[in-house]
């Protein structure tokens, strides 16, 4: 996948946190460390880096008309092993608390909860927020040992 296959994919998956842009994710592709796993049909995709034995998740995006088929958790599946190959031994991601989706599916491939960062995301702002900036959602650091 291209970095533009990857932006319009982001894109039609996520609204909120905002999605990268392509020139992110040659930015980020280019990076040594960093890792692409996309599905056979091209409807999801893992981005992650391993660094010093620790892995990072970045994103993980799947097309909503694709999704509750098993891409992401075979992705996930990829991931570890992908990741374990580079040499780490524990992965990490964030994720918004609100995105009940994406930790009910953490969950079921053995992620836990390491940490909170609140106020990590701002949720886009709506007719009910005075301030403009969106409301603050929190982050959890969700963490896996990997084997």
């Amino acid at each position: 996948m291209t970095p533009d296959d990857l932006a319009r994919l982001h894109r039609a998956a996520f609204a909120f946190p905002p999605p990268w842009s392509a020139a992110a994710f040659a930015t980020t592709l280019a990076q040594p460390a960093v890792f692409l796993l996309a599905s056979p049909c091209g409807q999801a995709f893992v981005l992650g880096r391993v660094v010093a034995g620790e892995a990072e998740l970045l994103t993980l995006a799947t097309a909503p008309a694709a999704r509750r088929q098993g891409l992401a958790r075979g992705l996930l599946q990829g991931f570890d092993t992908a990741a374990t190959t580079r040499g780490a031994t524990t992965a990490f991601l964030e994720v918004a608390e609100t995105n009940t989706a994406a930790m009910a599916l953490y969950a079921a491939t053995g992620w836990i909860t390491a940490g909170r960062r609140p106020g990590y995301y701002h949720c886009p702002a709506d007719r009910t927020d005075q301030g403009g900036q969106g409301r603050p959602i929190a982050a959890l650091v969700l963490q896996k040992p990997l084997r």
